[in-house]
Order: structure tokens, then C-alpha cells, then sequence
């Protein structure tokens, strides 16, 4: 019975002394475990593509020694840019005093190129503990910009202003300073407004659209082509290309003079004076529906001989009459008649000096004047004079 009694106390004894070494294990590693605890208020958050995440990190030390806590983090998504500071320096070690704690700040970059969905990574201090993160990405985003517009090609002559109407988009989730560029070619004129405004860089909201006007003035001399006009929006981190194209049906360019060149002539007051007129085509485009006409001195007339002309083929030239006829009341002296060939797309003016004399019938009444006043006056002296 002693033997049995003695045997069961033994056995436990042992029992006892085992828990009391396992309890005595099990505290030690769970003093270990929570000795240096890492916290954040803002664990779990949900944030747009392209945001920038601050967390404040504190790094509590539980114990009554110093702590030299190794931090890093763990499972960032590829990608995606981190910084870890404490005091204004970028650290990989800190060390608290005992019942203390330190403060860390951690920058995260949520890319502007990323998927939506939950991300989750650890800041870790290295052997005691780790701090669990979790960002949720509320919508796949992108780092892209659009310029686009609904017509690309605009046929004209050369001496037309080319205008195309571009819509900018900013598909980004920040604000985006684009710089407006071109690659015409030499001698070509390209202009961007927006808002009304002449501009050479337009700031676009996130996820906005900004209306451009592009305006493009081809050189005079031109030949008939299709022409590129390469557009650009450039930033810092993403740009965009437009491809605009000019159909040149060719250039519009006009004489009007006469068949020696001369512009002056001269006319009798009241009388008419029948001019003869060369309109040229110097261009590389037809001329049609071309009319005559003149801006003349009050009271003068002009009448034209044809009074259009219909078609005019390059290099071709038509003839034309213009028959001026002077006020009657036009006093003798040099005056300006000009005569103008026109249509929507090209016009020509010739300047004409016109020399009017008077007529000759007015100055045989002159001198005949003259002479009755002088004749007039003789009587006078004979008739007076002898008393």
C-alpha cells in the first residue's frame, strides 16, 4: 500500500514539475512574442490608383531594456514605390528605451497603372513582430492620355486656314501639365488655342478632357499634296500623339495688269477711255466664277468686257476690256480708278492713275474770256482817260 501511495505521489510530482516547466516555457516565449509590439490606427484602407499612403508607425517596447528593433517590409506588390523615415532619415534599425516607443512614417505609392483589388504586405520587426497592412484599390487604373479628334483630314487650297478641333484626355488620377508640340513641315504655321486663348501647354484635371483648336497655315507657294502634320501632349510621365493630314488641292495665285504692265492713262473729262486688261492664272489650281469689278472716283463709271470669267486653267490668261469714263465734272489732274478681279478664294487688284484733261472747247471759252475782260477794261481807259 506505501509502495502504491509512494508511486502515484511520484508520478505526480512529475506531472506537476512538467506543467510547471511548460507554463514556465510557454511565458517565456509569449514575454518574447509581445515584447516589442509595432501599431498603426489605419491597418486596412481603400484608396484610388495613383494615391500616395502616409501611415504613422509607432514601435512600443514592452520590455525593461533597450530595444535595437530591425524593421522592414515584406510583400510590397511589385511596382509599387515605399519609403521607411523616423526623425526626417530613411532607417532599417531604431532603438527604444525601455516602456518607450518610436515613431516611424511609412510613404506608400499606389501606382496610377494598377488593378483593382485588395493588396496586403507586413512591416516587420525582424525576429519579434509584424504589422499586417492592407490597401484596397477601388478601380483599375491606368497612366495613359488619349488626343483624338473626329476629322483628322481637311482638303483645301494653299491659302486656306486649316482648322481641326482635338479633344485632350487626361486618364490619369492626377492633375497632368501637357506641352503642346509639332513636326510640320518647313514653312507650314501651326497654332493651339484653348479656351479661346492662343496657348502652348494646357493643364488637364484628373479623368478630364480639354478641347483644343489646332490651326494650320500651309505655306502660299505650295504644290497640290497630301501633307502629315505630327501633334504631340507630353508630360513628365505620359504623352500622346495626333496625326493630322492636309490635302493641298493646290495654290491660288493671280495678275491682273495689262499687256505692257503699264497702270496709267489718261482721259478727257466727260469722255471715255477703253482699257485692255490681262488676268493670269500663276497657280496650280483652276480659277473659277471670276468677277470684275472697280472702286472709281465719285461719278465715274467702269464697265467690263467680259464682266466674269468663267474658268481659268493654270498658266492660262483670258483678255478683258474696262472702259473708264470720266465725271464731266472732273477738273483737269491725276486720279486713282481701281480695278479688282475676285472670287471666295483668291483676289487681285490693279491700281490705275488716270491723267484728265479738260476739253478743248473749255479753253477757247477761257482765252475768249480773257480777252473780253482785257478788251472791256481798254474801253474803259479810252473812254475815262481823255477827261
Amino acid at each position: 500500500m506505501n509502495r502504491f501511495l509512494l508511486s502515484t505521489r511520484t508520478k505526480m510530482l512529475s506531472i506537476v514539475m512538467v506543467h510547471i516547466l511548460w507554463m514556465s516555457l510557454l511565458g517565456g516565449h509569449l514575454a518574447h512574442a509581445n515584447s516589442v509590439a509595432l501599431y498603426t490606427p489605419y491597418p486596412e484602407i481603400s484608396v484610388p490608383p495613383g494615391e500616395s499612403i502616409d501611415y504613422a508607425i509607432e514601435v512600443i517596447n514592452n520590455t525593461e531594456e533597450i530595444k535595437n528593433v530591425p524593421v522592414s517590409l515584406s510583400g510590397v506588390p511589385k511596382g509599387w514605390e515605399y519609403s521607411l523615415k523616423s526623425g526626417g532619415w530613411t532607417i532599417q534599425k531604431v532603438s527604444v528605451l525601455p516602456g518607450e516607443k518610436k515613431n516611424l512614417s511609412l510613404k506608400l505609392e499606389v501606382p496610377h497603372q494598377v488593378k483593382k483589388g485588395t493588396y496586403r504586405f507586413q512591416v516587420v520587426a525582424s525576429g519579434l513582430t509584424s504589422l499586417p497592412l492592407t490597401v484596397t484599390v477601388s478601380e483599375t487604373g491606368t497612366f495613359k492620355t488619349e488626343f483624338t479628334t473626329t476629322q483628322p483630314n481637311i482638303e483645301g487650297h494653299s491659302s486656306a486656314l486649316f482648322s481641326y478641333n482635338a479633344k485632350l484626355r487626361n486618364m490619369t488620377s492626377e492633375p497632368q501639365l501637357y506641352a503642346l508640340s509639332q513636326d510640320a513641315p518647313r514653312g507650314w504655321n501651326v497654332i493651339f488655342k484653348a479656351n479661346g486663348k492662343q496657348v502652348s501647354s494646357v493643364q488637364v484635371d484628373a479623368n478630364q478632357t480639354q478641347d483644343i483648336a489646332i490651326e494650320v497655315t500651309p505655306p502660299k507657294k505650295i504644290e497640290a499634296g497630301n501633307y502629315k502634320i505630327p501633334i504631340q501632349a507630353i508630360t513628365n510621365a505620359t504623352s500622346a500623339n495626333l496625326d493630322l493630314e492636309a490635302a493641298i488641292k493646290g495654290s491660288y495665285e493671280m495678275e491682273l495688269t495689262t499687256p505692257t504692265g503699264l497702270l496709267s492713262t489718261n482721259i478727257t473729262a466727260g469722255k471715255e477711255k477703253r482699257l485692255e486688261l490681262v488676268v493670269r492664272n500663276n497657280g496650280s489650281s483652276p480659277i473659277t466664277n471670276l468677277k470684275l469689278d472697280r472702286r472709281a472716283p465719285v461719278d465715274w463709271d467702269v464697265v467690263f468686257d467680259p464682266k466674269e470669267i468663267p474658268n481659268l486653267e493654270p498658266g492660262e490668261s483670258a483678255q478683258v476690256f474696262a472702259t473708264i469714263q470720266a465725271s464731266k465734272k472732273a477738273i483737269a489732274g491725276d486720279y486713282m480708278a481701281t480695278l479688282e478681279a475676285t472670287n471666295p478664294e483668291v483676289s487681285e487688284k490693279a491700281a490705275f492713275r488716270v491723267s484728265v484733261k479738260t476739253p478743248v472747247v473749255w479753253g477757247w471759252l477761257g482765252v475768249m474770256l480773257i480777252l473780253g475782260v482785257f478788251g472791256g477794261i481798254f474801253q474803259l481807259f479810252n473812254k475815262y482817260g481823255r477827261r
